[in-house]
């Protein structure tokens, strides 16, 4: 893992011509923090109208870029975030295992591999304290939980979604939350899993520094917000009641003004045509209900802010804000599922209320995604484009700017070992491990260098698949059965397919794409 000399002198002067030797600064704190199902434009600093005035805070103050790449999905995102891999070379090219999984499918085992090192496991090798709070998702036996996998406090879901009000018994499959190593179960009343993940992230630091002053900290918090059921507190919802009544397409058009307005994109970015499967919402029935559910879902968001500055506002009780290495991003973009078959609902219940059990589909997805097209699980834009916000005082240069840099989930870990100076070691517990596979950020906070404009990135989940080199990229929608090619430097928005014209160069990513593959072990060929 590279970690120049010059680097923490860059990074605080800003003036590569005066580092000519090692600077003797405090190694950072890190914070990642992980939304889940929330589109690229639902946030204030990418142009959304929900409130979120602590996340406007971080990009005012830090780094946003506009082209950062999750994995499509949540189990694959959150395992090339830990582990700084591809999903697949994790074990994790799909999604979790049940509990009885079959190890021998390495690339699709549905849990954690002991080739990969997590962030826990490095930065704990160096010293540092491991704290998580929120969705694992990456190994639901006990021998795959967090604590096996380096931290030293966890608190959170297990499993995937869940209600927001408990913990349902008698879903297909068990949902568990866990407090270290212990099964734990919320309380019958007053309990909101969103407020219980920012209130353990609280007490972890705030412990952390009556415990641990002065040893560095990682904190990994991973909201399950706004992942369906929608669920949010009638205080949240109220702030939203009138706002969605415009309906999708005027909520797409504004969203796409004010992100031209931001300077989040450019003219380039046309707006995508709502799909043939969405009504017009002159056209839609159930308006109400159809406003609610959107409502419902800028709620959530807002709470997982307002939790986000309690955990600022500790960070700063602490004195340790400006020497914390902050990272927020979603694992996937908005989502266009639709979950009333689950038989999990009420239909007694308010859409929000505990005992509802409902999402806000593909319509609403569409708008979460603006100014893309298609949605979670997809490897086109909409799929997998997210937010991208970086905050650290001591250590990004001219604070509050955009970057046209282009990086992937899987560059976090190779980030943080960069600005941390730990090495990336060859071997763990005796061991081999695989080197990770991403890029270090560190230049792009510095603005020191820019990063490869010719790299390749790489795609794949439940079939679709994808490959950006450069301006370039190759998608693969699975319900096609046909690759597809656009130039996103003229074409951001994938309107316009080029592979007929140009089969060259679409031939030379499909190769590109197809040595990766057979490299990671891709086999799945899910419908």
């Amino acid at each position: 893992m590279r970690f120049p000399l010059f680097f923490a002198a860059a990074l605080l002067l800003n003036v590569l011509a005066c580092a000519t030797a090692p600077v003797a600064v405090e190694r950072p704190n890190v914070v990642i923090i992980l939304v889940d199902d929330m589109g690229y434009s639902d946030i204030g600093p990418y142009g959304g109208e929900i409130a979120t005035p602590n996340l406007d805070r971080l990009a005012e103050n830090g780094l946003r870029f506009r082209h950062f790449y999750n994995a499509a999905r949540c189990c694959p995102t959150r395992a090339s975030l830990l582990t700084g891999q591809y999903p697949h070379l994790a074990g994790m090219g799909r999604m979790v295992s049940s509990l009885g999984s079959d190890p021998t499918l390495g690339p699709y085992q549905g849990f954690l591999n002991d080739r990969s090192v997590t962030l826990a496991e490095l930065l704990g090798g160096a010293g540092y304290r491991a704290y998580m709070s929120g969705k694992w998702h990456v190994g639901e036996k006990p021998e795959h939980w967090p604590r096996r996998r380096g931290f030293d406090r966890y608190f959170g879901l297990i499993s995937g979604a869940s209600s927001y009000y408990e913990v349902i018994k008698d879903q297909p499959r068990v949902r568990q939350m866990v407090l270290d190593d212990e099964r734990w179960e919320p309380p019958a009343e007053d309990f909101y899993m969103t407020d219980a993940f920012s209130e353990y992230a609280v007490d972890f630091l705030q412990n952390h520094q009556a415990d641990h002053a002065g040893t560095p900290f990682f904190l990994y918090l991973a909201y399950t917000a706004p992942h369906w059921p929608l669920h949010a507190l009638p205080e949240d919802i109220a702030k939203y009641q009138d706002r969605y009544h415009i309906g999708w397409d005027s909520l797409r058009a504004e969203r796409h003004r004010r992100m031209l307005e931001m300077g989040v994109i450019d003219e380039r970015y046309t707006l995508s045509p709502r799909p043939a499967s969405i009504p017009a919402w002159d056209d839609a029935e159930n308006k109400d209900d159809w406003a609610l559910r959107m409502a419902v879902y800028a709620a959530m968001i807002d709470r997982l802010d307002q939790g986000i500055g309690d955990v600022l506002e500790t960070l700063e009780a602490m004195d340790a804000l400006d020497n914390t290495l902050i990272f927020f991003l979603s694992d996937n973009g908005g989502c266009a599922e639709s979950i009333e078959g689950r038989q999990l609902h009420n239909p007694e219940a308010e859409i929000g209320a505990r005992g509802s059990y409902v999402a806000y589909k593909e319509p609403w997805g569409n708008a979460s995604n603006t100014p893309f097209r298609l949605y979670k699980q997809w490897t086109h834009e909409g799929g997998i484009a997210t937010p991208l916000i970086a905050h650290w005082p001591k250590g990004i240069a001219e604070p509050g700017r955009f970057t046209d840099e282009v990086g992937h989930v899987i560059d976090l870990l190779t980030t943080v070992g960069d600005v941390t100076g730990v090495a990336y070691p060859d071997s763990l517990d005796g061991r081999p491990v695989n080197p990770p596979q991403g890029k270090s950020l560190a230049p792009v906070f510095a603005q020191i260098e820019p990063l490869d404009e010719e790299r390749t990135l790489f795609w794949e989940h439940i079939g679709n698949r994808a490959v950006r080199k450069g301006r370039w990229k190759l998608s693969y929608d699975r319900r096609a059965e046909a690759w597809e090619l656009y130039d996103l430097e003229a074409d951001p928005t994938e309107l316009h397919d080029l592979s007929t014209e140009n089969p060259e160069q679409a031939r030379l990513l499909q190769e590109l794409w197809q040595a990766w593959a057979d490299e990671v072990g891709v086999f799945d060929r899910s419908p």
